[in-house]
């Protein structure tokens, strides 16, 4: 083959796609589960540069696809397991499901990337804010439509890096943009700009920009914002398996069993057990079973409380995917019903009940909850509940914030992930619940059934972890936090608005710029 054609090769197929999986390994290294900033912003100007070389607005508009398809697909591959291993779906059709997801959640960056040629702005400065704002678009539209699956944006491979000091002002989507025209200003670099002294100049400036960002932030870390008193907590981990776990010769009698004996035994201040940790409604658990746990945890002359994933309903009223809260302080049961639910897991998608229909997995069309509902109070804290992939959504919990009053002091995580087995989803989910912790300022506890349980704190640090795919019950403190962040504010009252009208803005002036230059 001739050289340039192997180039445009290379070009065509090759490096967006090779890019692409660089920029999913980026949120999670294999082995470790550790995100890479740094490859996240190398291999996101890659499809930058790729951009800057197409010859037309459907050549960029394919790159960019490319790119964005292979690392949708490499960041959650995992979903293959549940249909196929936990599913019985066929592994070809898994296989291509997961693939139609990942083309058609890529086709938003397809489209933006059309649009960045089509715009063409002259200097490198400009082209760089332009590109982070329609890469913005992209990652906020792939968060909303349809319900929203942002799982894997850039952001989160930053919870380690110089833009994590962002997280407080902007959220994980502005980190996204900011990362984004990074890549865009490495992309635009040749060897002649090494020599010119504005070059060094615009990488001092970057440098000190975020050494203050960095800074400012530890500052406003070292502030005393604590909340009362520490809490005690047991965080526990089942490991139920999950093509047992709502069987009820196996899985069923095991989690009833073994659930119920740790609630019963743990003396932390705070016990939490995971989604579903009771994987029957309580009309179908053994008589008394439920009654004498909330026994337990209301007595009067107990300092306990308890968080516990259930399933609530009935056929006549819906149901709902709910936590149970116990706790003395409590003139009722607290309640909290998960608000955000998943596509073809929890509710299925018009005109795709004969997809779900292929697979052997308990599915339903569960009640949604209300948005921004209440925590629940226990010794000073005010518990936020959030349940699987709910934490996913910042913009969702912010609506808690929006009384300051009655704002959150610790977050909770409830999961169950076992569909995805021993797979990088662990790793991943970690890193958002990490950056949650970022963006409000806020301890995160993480109680799951195979992993990963884990104390975050309101740095976005992991304090404590127990090994994933092991039963085991985590002991530790947490220090409830209070104060609001400038994300906190702004997500409170407007949502994600801001964002989409900045980057509108952009590229509205772009546009208009690109229309006077003809």
């Amino acid at each position: 083959m001739p050289r340039g054609a192997a180039g445009r090769w290379a070009r065509a197929l090759c490096w967006p796609l090779g890019a692409g999986l660089l920029q999913a390994l980026s949120l999670a290294w294999p082995g470790s589960g550790a995100p890479l900033w740094w490859l996240q912003i190398a291999s996101l100007s890659v499809c930058a540069w790729l951009l800057c070389d197409s010859r037309s607005a459907w050549q960029a508009a394919g790159r960019g696809g490319l790119f964005a398809t292979a690392w949708l697909a490499g960041t959650f591959w995992w979903l293959f397991i549940s249909m196929h291993e936990y599913g019985g779906l066929a592994a070809p059709l898994a296989l291509l499901a997961v693939l139609a997801l990942a083309g058609f959640l890529a086709s938003y960056y397809a489209l933006v990337s059309g649009v960045f040629w089509l715009l063409r702005p002259a200097g490198k400065a400009w082209a760089a804010i332009v590109f982070a704002a329609l890469w913005l678009l992209a990652e906020l539209a792939r968060g909303w439509l349809w319900t929203g699956f942002p799982w894997g944006a850039g952001g989160y491979a930053h919870i380690d890096g110089p833009l994590a000091a962002l997280a407080r002002w902007a959220g994980v989507y502005g980190i996204g943009g900011v990362a984004a025209l990074l890549a865009m200003v490495l992309a635009q670099l040749r060897w002649a700009d090494l020599h010119r002294p504005v070059f060094w100049g615009a990488l001092l400036c970057a440098g000190a920009l975020l050494a203050a960002a960095a800074l400012q932030r530890q500052a406003v870390l070292a502030q005393p914002q604590a909340v009362g008193a520490p809490l005690s907590v047991a965080l526990l981990q089942g490991n139920i398996a999950q093509d047992r776990k709502f069987e009820p010769g196996s899985g069923v009698p095991e989690a009833l069993a073994w659930y119920g004996q740790q609630l019963r035994a743990q003396e932390a201040q705070l016990v939490v057990a995971p989604e579903t940790a009771i994987p029957m409604l309580p009309q179908q658990l053994p008589p008394g079973y439920l009654e004498a746990l909330q026994a337990r945890y209301e007595r009067p002359d107990h300092r306990q409380a308890a968080l516990v994933g259930i399933p609530l309903g009935s056929f006549a009223q819906g149901y709902t995917n709910s936590v149970l809260g116990w706790s003395p302080q409590q003139l009722e049961t607290y309640r909290y019903d998960k608000h955000h639910l998943v596509p073809f897991g929890e509710f299925i998608p018009p005109l795709f009940r004969w997809f779900t229909e292929l697979m052997n997995i308990p599915l339903g069309d569960f009640r949604r909850g209300g948005l921004g509902q209440p925590s629940m109070d226990w010794l000073d804290q005010r518990l936020a509940p959030n349940i699987c992939y709910e934490d996913l959504f910042g913009e969702e919990l912010a609506a808690r914030f929006a009384d300051p009053a009655q704002a959150p002091t610790i977050f909770v995580n409830l999961s169950n992930i076992a569909w995805f087995g021993d797979s990088l989803a662990t790793w991943q989910h970690l890193a958002i619940s990490q950056m949650r912790a970022l963006e409000f300022e806020r301890p995160m506890l993480r109680a799951t059934n195979t992993g990963a349980t884990a104390l975050i704190d309101h740095r976005g640090q992991v304090q404590a972890l127990l090994p994933a795919h092991q039963r085991g019950v985590l002991q530790g403190q947490v220090q409830g936090q209070g104060g609001l962040t400038p994300y906190a504010r702004w997500a409170a009252r407007w949502g994600l608005a801001p964002l989409w009208a900045l980057a509108l803005a952009l590229v509205l002036w772009a546009a208009w710029r690109r229309q006077r230059q003809r």
